[in-house]
């Protein structure tokens, strides 16, 4: 059974190129190569008939021109193949001076073409001047402005999180906690910084949302155990005193209290928030210059840094974060996912539209890649260098071969042209002056 024409092609192709492993590109520049070699060749034994058949009639009128033409067109064609095979091989495997060019000098060869790399390609100006004609600020925001993009650009963010996510153990996290961050707390004054904080909470108003919080839920937890307050209060109600007082006054205070929580609930300028205002603001205050106070936050930090129950609260908090997360990004259509998609076509719009948040993006660019080419430009180079010096010098000359080969037969065809026409330009300048 014969193998299909491709399957022969393929294999001779193969051949023609022994000791490479070809990739399908790979197998293109072969074929190319291959057909090319076969025109510059043809070429050249065209030139060798015309010339043997006109050899006798070389003295008679035009055959002259004719005969000179292919003979100086095969001196040509010879003399462009040997310059073009001197640089791979030795030409007819005879070790001539200065042939096999590649194999030889491979090592130099590739530090300069590193060098050339480095010196043309990998420069900050370079760099900043490419990345400053792409517009990448205005590309990108036109980019993520549409919806289908932006959903991928989401989807493709919460598949790189799950994996990140997912290679985060829980032993990692209680490392970080005990080794690096209440290590480096327990180390830093946190009296002032809480100041500092508490401070701008109760300035900007953050605590109210706390504070309706446990109001809330100490008026129902009172509305809902009233025994239990008065069994508490009852306790402290004096001895000597007749029962049915006692028990007067503990409802009447238990009334009282309910009565005072709900105010606090229900009005949002009652003066007992006015109070807790106060002394939450005298509070940061001693933090932040009371020494007195600032040593006994710092030894409360202590305490609680140094308890074991610290570390696993905090690695039970990221437990309920990252089940969280991995929820979320792992349904189709979930609200974060929605809300993601929305910020990032908002993200794409202010790029288009805010010169200055696109100018300030292809800064960060540029500052990013040429902060990559001045820090690590030379090694990034290296990698010619190494990898062409690891070849073996035949392997090298038969993947440049490879590369390169098919555009340098070019020069064989075009020496074929340009002797053929040097030689009748030769011819006819001999005419005239025997003439």
């Amino acid at each position: 059974m014969t193998a299909p024409s491709g399957t022969v092609a393929r294999r001779a192709v193969v051949e023609s190129v022994q000791g490479l492993e070809l990739g399908p590109a790979d197998v293109v520049r072969a074929a190319g190569l291959r057909r090319m070699k076969a025109i510059a060749l043809s070429l050249l034994l065209l030139a060798a008939v015309i010339y043997l058949s006109t050899l006798r009639v070389a003295d008679v009128g035009v055959w002259g021109f004719v005969n000179a033409g292919a003979e100086a067109a095969m001196v040509g064609a010879l003399a462009d193949w040997f310059a073009v095979t001197a640089l791979f091989r030795h030409p007819l495997g005879l070790p001539i001076p200065h042939t096999a060019i590649i194999p030889k000098r491979k090592n130099e060869i590739a530090r300069n073409l590193q060098d050339f790399f480095t010196e043309n390609f990998l420069t900050e100006e370079i760099i900043r001047e490419r990345i400053g004609s792409l517009q990448a600020g205005r590309r990108l925001g036109e980019w993520l402005q549409q919806p289908a993009h932006a959903e991928r650009a989401v989807t493709e963010g919460a598949r790189l999180a799950r994996v990140a996510l997912a290679h985060v153990s829980d032993d990692d996290v209680t490392h970080v906690v005990g080794e690096v961050i209440v290590p480096r707390l327990a180390a830093e004054p946190l009296a002032g910084a809480m100041g500092d904080l508490l401070d701008a909470i109760v300035t900007d108003g953050a605590h109210r949302g706390l504070v309706d919080l446990v109001v809330g839920e100490v008026h129902d937890w009172l509305r809902r155990h009233p025994d239990t307050f008065n069994g508490i209060v009852g306790e402290r109600t004096p001895r000597w005193a007749p029962g049915f007082v006692n028990r007067r006054i503990v409802s009447w205070t238990y009334d009282q209290a309910l009565e005072w929580l709900w105010a606090i609930r229900s009005d949002r300028q009652h003066p007992t928030r006015a109070a807790l205002d106060d002394l939450l603001r005298q509070i940061a205050d001693d933090l932040q210059h009371n020494p007195i106070v600032a040593e006994r936050a710092e030894r409360l930090k202590e305490r609680l840094l140094s308890h074991p129950q610290t570390t696993e609260t905090v690695v039970g908090l990221w437990r309920t974060v990252r089940a969280s997360l991995e929820g979320a990004l792992a349904a189709e259509s979930s609200e974060l996912k929605v809300r993601a998609q929305r910020a990032v076509r908002r993200l794409g719009v202010a790029l288009v539209t805010d010169d200055r948040l696109r100018g300030t993006v292809e800064q960060r660019l540029e500052d990013a890649a040429a902060f990559v080419v001045r820090t690590y430009g030379a090694e990034l180079s290296t990698v010619i260098s190494h990898t062409i010096e690891g070849w073996d010098g035949q392997r090298a000359a038969r993947q440049i071969e490879l590369h390169v080969g098919r555009d340098l037969q070019f020069i064989r065809i075009n020496g074929t042209v340009v002797g053929c026409l040097a030689g009748l330009a030769i011819h006819a300048i001999s005419l005239l002056v025997t003439g």
